[in-house]
């Protein structure tokens, strides 16, 4: 799992994200059992332009992801159906999605472990604050654009 310091690194040299355009801000899917969560974080991040996709389960999750083709992806651990750790490694081992950035959380208190163990690029323990979430998002935004442009000049 890549390090918070060198996405800080990154966040601080790229070029701000305009959050003026829902179109240029991107999109988001949550996956979490937990709809106030869900609702709360739809808000927040409704309210930076992201276009937010909340989901309760992970019966068919990637046909859920290809369908919405989300920017990030934040997933709860304790999911129904799989659960976060198996959800994310379907993620990760498909050619399609395996680049989107994930952000896991959870409120286990081995959450750090659990992301690495899953593919995950990023964690947020729970309970978080609003501006864990929206810099985590905004570190996990960042690094959607670069491997974008990664592409793109490949």
């Amino acid at each position: 799992m890549q390090s918070y310091e060198m996405y800080d690194l990154l966040l601080n040299l790229a070029s701000p994200i305009n959050t003026e355009n829902t179109d240029m801000a991107g999109r988001i899917m949550i996956f979490d059992d937990d709809t106030d969560l869900l609702e709360v974080c739809g808000i927040v991040l409704k309210s930076k332009n992201y276009e937010v996709r909340g989901v309760n389960k992970c019966n068919d999750i990637l046909t859920d992801v290809k369908s919405f083709s989300p920017a990030v992806i934040l997933m709860d651990n304790w999911i129904p159906d799989a659960g976060g750790v198996k959800a994310t490694r379907e993620i990760k081992n498909d050619l399609l999605l395996k680049a989107i950035p994930v952000i896991f959380f959870s409120a286990d208190d081995h959450v750090q472990q659990l992301a690495a163990e899953a593919g995950a690029e990023f964690y947020l323990q729970k309970p978080f604050d609003i501006d864990e979430l929206e810099t985590v998002v905004s570190k996990a935004m960042v690094m959607h654009r670069m491997l974008l442009k990664d592409e793109i000049t490949s």
